[in-house]
């Protein structure tokens, strides 16, 4: 708590960066729309994060939250919301994979209350209530609970999942089925996350409505682009000085956040190479002048390897073993396994060289050492401080009117149980709310041009389908 002083001058600092989150506190401050809202969250801990838990508990939500990562947390921003009561938290810096699970279930354990609203990030809060609830339906038809043991070695946070879920489901029986019942939507951040949601659906396991708000171009586009354009070279040259102008990058995948990652790495004068399954993002990153290649073929002579893909296996064991002496390994895709560390970890006569803190040098019994950052995980929160509080305005809008979107369409047909994307000109709202920052002036439409294309001067702009 000794650091919540710090927490709040940054706080104010964000806050003038954050235009979007403004304008919403403005506009709704009176209304207190989320009045009755009982929001648990499960998305990184930072500053940024910390301006969108005031906007929401500004809004009239009580609030409890837990990082995403075990790294992510920034301490004093915690210790901010801690002091002003705006917020529950249960995360800091540097936690144990089974202080992390702990976090999570208090995350969801009010006392009094009963969670009804999610904001989750990677879908970690909302997978976790689907396994508590097939755990508890398990228990309750044969009296058998989770065994850690069923997952895989290298499932560390799952092992962590089922052993809490085994302590936890014979005290409280109904505690995963009775937060289910209340939810009435979950706002989802990532890639990774929409995805995992999009499976459930698929499954027809999904519980109920989600937004998932990465598909929304406001955040798309700019926190996995722009976002990731400032924040790789900066947790990079953070963690380990290096120049990175002359060397030879490989960025694993072309999406939006491998386009941002390969920019970067081209300003800052490195020699950038792409890895891409996808044959529309390869020829893309041909047209933009990069060399396509694969891991196995560039791994001999790669400087900085950065993993993109949001999947999994990316960099494997004999990866890591071809590499050059000292090559940088990170990842800011958003899950810890696109790069095996549990092989890596496990690897005969391997020895770890802790630099710092998140930086490791892992030598191989032959002497050559290879430099993981973050291990395996985000190293732009691991081994930096996220994105900028500008581009994090924009993604945290969207979440604020996603919330806003749930909870104040509670009992209607709009949001029915599945995965949905905000509306159209709720994208274009988020996109004004920060346009008078960069000293833009927008163009307005005549009468006469507005007709002639058949859109409102007001908008929507593009059809739902339009690719930006």
């Amino acid at each position: 708590m000794t650091l919540a002083d710090w927490g709040r001058k940054e706080l104010d600092l964000a806050e003038h960066e954050m235009p979007g989150l403004m304008s919403i506190r403005r506009e709704y401050k009176d209304q207190k729309p989320l009045k009755g809202a009982v929001i648990s969250g499960s998305l990184h801990m930072t500053i940024q994060t910390a301006v969108l838990i005031e906007t929401l508990h500004e809004l009239g939500a009580e609030v409890r939250w837990c990082s995403s990562n075990i790294f992510s947390t920034q301490d004093h921003a915690a210790a901010a919301l801690v002091q002003a009561k705006t917020a529950a938290i249960f995360a800091w810096k540097g936690e144990s994979i089974p202080e992390f699970t702990w976090c999570t279930l208090q995350t969801l354990n009010w006392q009094d209350k009963v969670t009804n609203m999610i904001v989750d990030d990677g879908g970690n809060l909302t997978s976790f209530v689907h396994l508590g609830i097939e755990a508890e339906v398990e228990y309750e038809k044969n009296k058998t609970l989770p065994d850690p043991s069923s997952a895989k070695p290298q499932e560390k946070e799952l092992q962590e999942s089922l052993k809490i879920l085994r302590e936890h489901i014979p005290k409280k029986p109904d505690f995963f089925r009775t937060i289910a019942k209340n939810i009435i939507g979950v706002s989802e951040e990532t890639t990774t996350g929409a995805v995992r949601l999009e499976k459930m659906e698929q499954q027809k396991k999904l519980l109920f409505a989600c937004i998932n708000i990465n598909d929304s171009v406001t955040k798309t586009k700019f926190d996995n682009i722009y976002g990731c354009r400032h924040s790789l070279p900066d947790s990079i040259m953070r963690a380990t000085d290096v120049m990175i102008a002359g060397k030879k990058v490989l960025v694993c995948g072309f999406g939006d956040v491998g386009k941002g990652c390969a920019q970067a790495m081209r300003g800052c004068g490195a020699r950038v190479y792409i890895t891409e399954v996808d044959p529309i993002c390869a020829l893309q990153a041909c047209m933009e002048g990069y060399h396509v290649v694969s891991v196995d073929t560039a791994v001999k002579d790669t400087d900085i390897f950065v993993t993109a893909t949001g999947n999994r296996d990316i960099i494997s064991i004999k990866h890591l073993e071809a590499m050059k002496n000292n090559a940088i390994v990170c990842n800011i895709g958003h899950f810890d396994n696109e790069i095996d560390m549990a092989a890596l970890e496990s690897y005969p006569g391997v020895i770890r060289n802790n630099i710092k803190e998140t930086v490791d040098r892992w030598v191989f019994p032959d002497g050559h050492g290879v430099i993981v950052l973050a291990e395996g995980r985000l190293v732009n929160l691991g081994c930096g401080t996220g994105h900028p509080s500008y581009v994090m305005s924009s993604s945290f809008s969207n979440q604020a009117l996603a919330q806003l979107e749930l909870y104040t369409n509670r009992g209607s047909e709009k949001y029915t149980k599945g995965v949905h994307v905000l509306p159209k000109h709720l994208d274009e709202k988020v996109a004004r709310m920060h346009l008078s920052a960069c000293g833009a002036e927008l163009t307005v439409l005549t009468e006469d041009q507005s007709d002639y294309i058949g859109l409102s001067k007001l908008g929507p702009f593009k059809k739902g389908s339009y690719r930006y």
